[in-house]
């Protein structure tokens, strides 16, 4: 039985699938409503994610920031990422946060993405990209995958079609490395990946 203030939550963004979708980057669990910035992924300030998207491709961590500084700037991003073909989802689809914060940690995953609905919707789509521990354990408790090290890719067949499963550091600031390292990571794996 649950304590009453553990209640289920559901995921509120969907998913992030333009046409051309060449690879699908999935983490755990959107953060509370209360640590948005944009309504979008990784809407956190304290989240790294489009820094390093900056720091990559615009040679510009800010790059993605509002001019305020206290926002993303959602039009941009989802621009950018049309224009890239970089899809976007979650591996958990409804969660009880056993602890008031964001922390995949005290995340109880209840429901789980289903692939066999989401991977047809991006036909181009040759790599799946985890953001996080979290959402590795998830996605490999779905698919016959080995778990690769931080940085690296193994391979997995899914419906006859061989995908590349890459496992990239955590964006959150949770995971103590400077964004300029975490960025060298997703930069090799976007150049394998044909996105850069």
């Amino acid at each position: 039985m649950y304590l009453k203030e553990n209640k289920i939550e559901y995921h509120e963004l969907g998913f992030f699938l333009p046409n051309n979708a060449k690879i699908l980057m999935l983490g755990s669990f959107h953060p509370q409503r209360k640590r948005w910035s944009m309504e979008f992924f990784y809407p956190n300030l304290q989240n790294d994610m489009w820094r390093i998207f900056g720091w990559i491709f615009f040679s510009n961590k800010e790059y993605f920031l509002e001019t305020d500084k206290k926002h993303f700037n959602k039009e941009r991003i989802q621009e950018f990422l049309e224009k890239k073909g970089i899809a976007l989802g979650d591996t958990a689809q409804a969660i009880i946060r056993l602890n008031d914060n964001a922390s995949d940690k005290f995340l109880e995953v209840v429901e789980k993405i289903e692939l066999a609905k989401i991977l047809p919707q991006i036909p181009d789509c040759k790599a799946l990209v985890t953001t996080g521990q979290k959402a590795t354990e998830i996605l490999l408790s779905l698919i016959d995958a080995t778990e690769p090290r931080v940085g690296e890719h193994s391979t997995f067949t899914w419906n006859s079609q061989t995908f590349r499963l890459y496992r990239m550091p955590s964006s959150s600031r949770a995971y103590p490395r400077p964004i300029e390292e975490k960025a060298r990571v997703y930069e090799k794996m976007f150049r394998e990946t044909g996105i850069l």
